[in-house]
Formats: C-alpha cells, structure tokens, sequence
C-alpha cells in the first residue's frame, strides 16, 4: 500500500507558478503538515477536491463543447464560444476552464499528501487516496481534452528548485499523460468496493467513475484493449442497461442509477456542496427563448408551469437540422427525440425546436440551475465498448454492444453493411444516446473529424466566418503564457495569425 503514496504528486503550490492566476494565498490550501489527523478531517479535504467543478462545468463550456458543434448551435449569441471567436488573448472559456483544473489539480495533490503523512491506518485512508486520484485524472482528462498537451508533473515538490523546475515545465504529450494515469488507476481501481456509483455514499468517485476514466482516456489514445478492460468492468457493475429507464437520463433526475459521474447542485449534509456561486448554470441556454410579450410562464408562446415564471431564458443553444433531419429523425419512433428536442408542451405548439425538457430547470430562480448535469453514464460505456470492438474488427461483438442501446431506445436493430457503415453508425448512436451532455466536441476531435462536421452542419454565420482547424483546442490563455516567459505557447493559433 505505501507505494500507492510514493508515486503520488503532492504538494499545490507550484502550480500557481505553471498554469493558473490564483489569486488565493497558497498557504490557505489545508497543509499537508497540520491536518489529516483523524477520516473526518481527511473526508473535508477529498471534499475540497470536488469544489472547482461546478465552476468549470457553467454555460460558457457548454455553449464551448455542445452549443457549437454539428449537433447543436447558439446562432445569435454574443459569447465568444458560441461565435468561435476564441484567441489566446480571447479564450472564452477556456480561461476558467484552465484556472480551475489546476485549482483542482492543486487540492488533489495537497490532500494527497495529506494522507500520506497521517497516521490513519493505511487500509482506512488508502479509499480516499483512490478517491481523490480519481478526481486528479479527471482534472487531467479535461485539460487533454480541451487544450491538448499541457504540462504534467507528478514529482514531490518541496523546495524552490523544485518549483522552479515545475515552472518551466513546457506543453507535454497528452497521449502520455493519458497513459501514466491509465496505469495508475488500474494498480488501485480494482481495491475499491465493485459498485454503481449510486450504491456509493453520497455519490462520491469510486470504482466505476475510476474505470470509466481509464476508458475514456485510452478511447482518445485509441487504445482499444484498455477501453474494452475497462467498460468490461463497467459492464459487469452495472448489467442490464434495460433496468435503467431512460427517463432517468433528465438532470433533473439526480444520482440516478445508470450515472457514472454528474455533477451535483445541491448540498448534501455530510456530502459535497456543488452549489452554485453565481448565476452561470446551464438552465438559461437550454429553454425556449422568451419573446418581448412573453412574461409569467410563457416561453416562445407556450406556458411551462414547471419552469414557472422567474427564469433567465438568454440566447439558447438549439439542435441543428442535421442533428433533427439526419440524426435523430422523427421516422424511426425513436424515444428520445421527445426528451431532447421541444417542439411543444402540454399540446401547444412551439414556433421552432428548442432543447428538450430532459435538459430544463423545473421551478428555476433566474438562472441558478439546481439540476445535476450528466457527464458519464452506462449507455456510454456499452457504446464505447461498440466501438473498441469495431476498431479492433470483431464486427458481431460491435454490433452486439450498439444494439443493447438501440433496444432500449425502441428502434431497430443494426445489421451489418460494411465497416465504414458500422464506424458511422456508432458516431451516430453516441449522437442520439449522448446529445447535450457535455461530451459532444470531445468525441468529434479525437475522431478526427470536429472541423469538417463544424464546417458542414453548423451554420451559424459567426461560426463559418470564424472558425480555423486550431480551434479543435481552446488556446492557453496568453497571460498563462506570459507567466512562463513564453514556454508555453500556442504555436497552432500562431499558423492563423490568431494571437490577439
């Protein structure tokens, strides 16, 4: 159990030299020194961990990685995310997105450290350990996802030589990083309890949030052995995908029991507070727009009682007509068309298609969203492993793992074509299965294939004016940049001349 500790990255404070303007002091970070004494001091600090993501997962990311891509659009709005008017100068989203990861870098590896040093028995700490590792791989995964390479370190900082190392560490092969933490997690997944997440105490990481973050992660290194090792695991916590309505998908429904990961607002005593601080939850971009005479409960016209009258409604994210005519059409009695797409309510006609009710807010206050947002579930894992199988040529085994989330759907079952077509269909079924939640530019960029589906079926004019094959990344912010002397640095942005 002691080498679990050894190779773990420990204390936080170096990042606020590589990568993110912090403003807090260092020294407020719970030391590794003077805490971790007893498990409900190191229960608070694995807390802490969880509490820069709801920051990064607001409407500014959202409108980044769904609101702009082939399935979805936010045609009208002014967010530079949304109009693909992003330069280091001008990240958009990326900004918080960058500042928060390594916040949350931070207190993983402080609370890391933490426990290392305390004096709890090592069977009694080691879950939280796993626990926070988890967390740390997720912070990591969304910077490989959203800025490609980015520094990673994990080496004992102690003293100013070692900061200063760190701080100068430049960009550094996402694939590699992706495959050390891989590795990592597969030593220590396995000590956890087997169980859905929902089985956990208060929905807190555990082993199937950790396979799910090896699977994701070797999906982008297309590693297609350790995504099949890892959804196999899933597969065998969470069976049957048919006892798992899929009404249960909308965020209103929380910790539900095909969730894998969400993220939470709501406080939970002795759990997580996921909170929000501020009025930048998703809920104002995802209902139908309200007109200049719509007032109460009207939205475009048509009265929703259970958003009720105090919503922000703001420019809205909508499906784009490939996502409605060639995706997920109205042919094939598809289920979840109605929880994805608003064409009414109540038997009253919308004037256009809005985003379904699976993503509304029910008796919303302005735009504080108390939903929880999906971010993994099971229907994932059994399309990952569809996918895997395709690549690796077991054509009946691909097949087998798409139709179990066609069944469930109520549409017919795949046969095979060619190779090509099964490919295809699979992208299409994560289209279908997955829309809206908060994976969709993810899974278009480590395709291959995010600028040419932009280019093709997202037809917001600022959108096709503004957007440069460098845009599949979001830049690191130029003031990160300027910190580091310019050892980072944003070399694809620079062959469009897009530095400010």
């Amino acid at each position: 159990m002691k080498k679990f500790f050894t190779i773990i990255s420990v204390i936080a404070t170096a990042f606020a030299m590589v990568s993110c303007s912090l403003e807090e002091d260092p020294n407020a970070i719970v030391s590794p020194y003077a805490f971790f004494k007893t498990k409900p001091q190191i229960r608070a600090a694995v807390n802490g961990c969880y509490d820069p993501l709801n920051p990064i997962h607001d409407l500014r990311f959202y409108e980044g990685i769904e609101g702009t891509t082939d399935l979805a659009s936010t045609d009208g709005s002014a967010q530079p995310d949304a109009k693909m008017d992003i330069n280091p100068a001008r990240p958009g989203a990326g900004a918080h997105v960058w500042q928060n990861c390594w916040i949350g870098i931070r207190y993983c590896l402080s609370t890391l450290a933490g426990i290392e040093r305390s004096e709890v028995a090592e069977s009694e700490k080691l879950p939280y350990a796993i626990e926070t590792r988890i967390l740390l791989s997720y912070y990591y995964y969304l910077l490989t996802c959203t800025f490609g390479d980015v520094p990673f370190y994990e080496k004992y900082v102690e003293t100013d030589e070692d900061m200063l190392v760190i701080g100068n560490l430049p960009r550094m092969s996402a694939v590699q990083t992706r495959k050390t933490l891989i590795d990592e997690l597969k030593l220590y997944v396995p000590a956890l309890p087997q169980v859905r997440t929902c089985d956990q105490e208060y929905n807190y990481c555990g082993a199937a949030m950790g396979w799910m973050m090896i699977a994701k992660m070797a999906a982008w290194n297309k590693d297609w052995d350790e995504v099949i090792y890892a959804c196999e695991h899933l597969e065998a916590i969470y069976g049957d995908l048919m006892q798992y309505p899929y009404s249960d998908v909308c965020f209103r429904n929380k910790n539900t029991p095909e969730s894998i990961f969400e993220i939470n607002h709501e406080f939970v005593e002795g759990g997580i507070d996921y909170t929000p601080g501020s009025s930048l939850g998703i809920s104002a971009i995802v209902l139908p727009k309200r007109g200049q005479n719509d007032s109460d409960d009207l939205y475009d016209g048509v009265n929703i009682p259970e958003v009720g009258s105090k919503a922000t409604a703001y420019t809205p994210v909508r499906p784009t007509r490939y996502m409605k005519e060639n995706i997920l059409t109205s042919k094939t009695g598809d289920i979840r068309r109605e929880y994805n797409f608003a064409t009414s309510w109540h038997g009253k006609n919308f004037t256009t298609t809005w985003m379904g009710h699976k993503f509304w807010c029910f008796n919303v206050d302005r735009n504080y969203d108390h939903n929880n947002y999906k971010i993994f579930r099971y229907a994932d894992a059994l399309l990952l492993l569809a996918e895997a199988w395709c690549e690796k040529g077991e054509y009946g085994k691909a097949i087998a793992y798409l139709n179990r989330v066609r069944e469930r759907a109520e549409i017919d079952q795949y046969t095979f074509v060619t190779e090509v077509k099964l490919r295809g269909e699979i992208r299409d079924e994560r289209a279908r299965e997955l829309f809206g939640e908060w994976g969709r530019k993810f899974d278009l960029v480590r395709w291959g294939i995010w600028y040419d589906q932009l280019l093709a079926y997202n037809l917001y004019g600022n959108v096709q004016a503004n957007i440069r094959p460098c845009h599949q990344y979001y830049p690191i912010p130029d003031v990160q940049c300027l910190r580091t002397g310019r050892i980072l640095s944003n070399p694809e942005y620079e062959k469009y001349n897009l530095i400010n």
